[in-house]
């Protein structure tokens, strides 16, 4: 037993506690406390571990430890200072190495999640694109086509519509062209109005008025002449005078009658139209007194 040893147990016995009493005030194994007071140090973890059951058994008895380091020194082992590092280096790198697991372990199932979650949306992505790009051909090529029927059907049917307006416009102008031809046809075949002498004796005269619409009657002075108008009743429907001072007309309108009788007093100066048509003397118009008979033949006659 070192003087250390016998000096704490002394200690120890004097205020009447046993090792195991010490054990429970200091936590300090039993083994270890027997080591301290035979001053065999081999069985404990380090210097370390040494100098701080040393330390702790003083306090539990109530000695001074700063006095006990420095009486026994010489004892107590001098690698406090080095065995410190040694210890502390030991429960960093075991501090670290757990920590390190400790982190690898809570990182795992994050990237297996991560990993997992990637494939799945690598996996969507391929189904929706290759979906997306087959129907986005399929429209494509479903719109190429709709769009080649389309221009097809509007060129079919501007074909369609330019022959109708070249047939419309030759119908059209073959209908204007019958149209010309029937009204040419219709004036070609309405006979023109015929105006004609049939007799005449003395100063009278007759005439026929065929092709006629109308019966109208003018006569046209250029000098002093004495007129009549009759119809061939006798009824009167004109009778007098024309000025001479310019040329003076009288017009009758007579197409309800089929009988005119128109008498001349000075014929030389006296003109005679029928709707228009100057009416040609039979009788020389130096004949001045003048008897004409008109008679108006109608159409349904």
């Amino acid at each position: 037993m070192t003087e250390l040893g016998n000096r704490l147990k002394e200690a120890r016995v004097a205020k009447g506690l046993s090792l195991d009493d010490l054990q429970s005030m200091t936590k300090i194994q039993k083994r270890y406390l027997i080591g301290i007071e035979e001053g065999n140090y081999a069985s404990m973890p380090g210097n370390f571990y040494v100098r701080a059951f040393i330390k702790q058994y003083a306090e539990a008895l109530s000695l001074n430890p700063d006095e006990i380091f420095e009486t026994y020194k010489g004892e107590i082992p001098a690698s406090y200072n080095d065995d410190l590092p040694q210890q502390l280096s030991r429960v960093k790198t075991h501090k670290a190495i757990s920590e390190t697991n400790s982190k690898i372990f809570d990182i795992l199932p994050k990237i297996l999640i991560g990993v997992f979650v990637i494939g799945v949306a690598s996996l969507l992505y391929y189904f929706v694109y290759k979906h997306a790009g087959d129907n986005t051909n399929e429209s494509i090529n479903k719109e190429t086509e709709r769009v080649k029927i389309v221009k097809s059907e509007n060129l079919e049917k501007e074909k369609a519509d330019a022959k109708e307006n070249t047939t419309n416009t030759t119908d059209e102008k073959k209908d204007n062209q019958q149209q010309e031809e029937e009204q040419q046809t219709t004036v070609d075949e309405t006979p023109k109005q015929e105006i004609t002498a049939v007799q005449s004796s003395g100063r009278n005269s007759t005439y026929e008025l065929k092709n006629a619409d109308k019966f109208v009657v003018k006569l046209v002075s250029k000098g002093q002449t004495w007129v009549s108008i009759k119809n061939g009743k006798g009824k009167s429907f004109f009778q007098g005078t024309l000025k001479t001072s310019g040329t003076e007309s009288q017009i009758e309108d007579l197409s309800a009658e089929s009988t005119a009788v128109i008498r001349v007093g000075n014929a030389a100066d006296t003109e005679i139209y029928v709707n228009d048509q100057k009416l040609e003397y039979a009788v020389p118009a130096t004949a001045n007194v003048q008897n004409i008979t008109i008679q108006h033949v109608l159409k349904n006659e």
